[in-house]
């Protein structure tokens, strides 16, 4: 039973839909229709005032080492996430987001590439910010081993935590889905699916806070690192 419940999360096996499992990280562009580029729309203006609202709040936790292109780095990041979790909730399309092997691709680079810059370029800020300001001297080598830690698992944190909602999320949708065909009690089937129609919804919203959580979290460790 739980081989099939964690199946649901398997690429297929075949040798096209393989290949074209992973592209469906790249499916959301090719869903915006082509007014969207053309003439402004609702739409548009809506999805203009999130990226504006973000570019601020990422303007602001960068400091004053942040700039535009800072910014749209992280918020490509925030979208290309909430786009594929938010493709994961559709029939038959493979959630990619729901594997490690996107979400530690997605941070791992991130997370190195900011600890390079800072010990090639503050170094020094880089040792003082391994002793909390404050520390007593005896704690010190202690306090260093829990931040450098600290600073190791971060990008396995930041792939972990995608996964295991995404996957939690889909998991309890795959339960009521497997429940709802096998009840004849009308009552208990409307129950399930009021209960499934909640859920959706919730995972609408983990879809939006978890990318948006990602995306945050990798603007403060650049921003540590400056």
């Amino acid at each position: 039973m739980m081989t099939n419940l964690f199946s649901v999360f398997d690429p297929s096996t075949s040798i096209l839909t393989l290949s074209l499992n992973w592209l469906s990280t790249f499916l959301g562009l090719f869903l915006i229709p082509m007014s969207y580029w053309l003439m402004p729309n609702r739409f548009q203006l809506i999805w203009n005032n999130i990226l504006l609202t973000l570019h601020k709040e990422f303007k602001t936790l960068l400091g004053p080492s942040g700039h535009n292109g800072s910014t749209l780095m992280f918020i490509s990041l925030f979208s290309l996430i909430m786009f594929n979790n938010f493709l994961g909730l559709f029939p038959y399309i493979f959630t990619s987001t729901s594997h490690l092997t996107l979400t530690l691709t997605l941070a791992f680079p991130l997370w190195l590439s900011f600890m390079l810059y800072g010990w090639i370029n503050h170094t020094q800020h880089m040792f003082a910010h391994l002793v909390p300001q404050g520390t007593p001297p005896v704690l010190m080598p202690f306090m260093v081993c829990i931040e450098t830690i600290s600073n190791v698992i971060r990008p396995g944190t930041l792939a972990v935590r995608l996964t295991a909602n995404m996957i939690a999320g889909h998991l309890l949708l795959t339960l009521l889905g497997n429940t709802g065909p096998v009840t004849t009690n009308y009552i208990i089937l409307s129950v399930i699916l009021t209960t499934q129609i909640a859920l959706l919804v919730l995972e609408s919203a983990v879809a939006i806070i978890q990318s948006y959580v990602f995306a945050v979290l990798s603007t403060l460790y650049s921003s540590e690192v400056n």
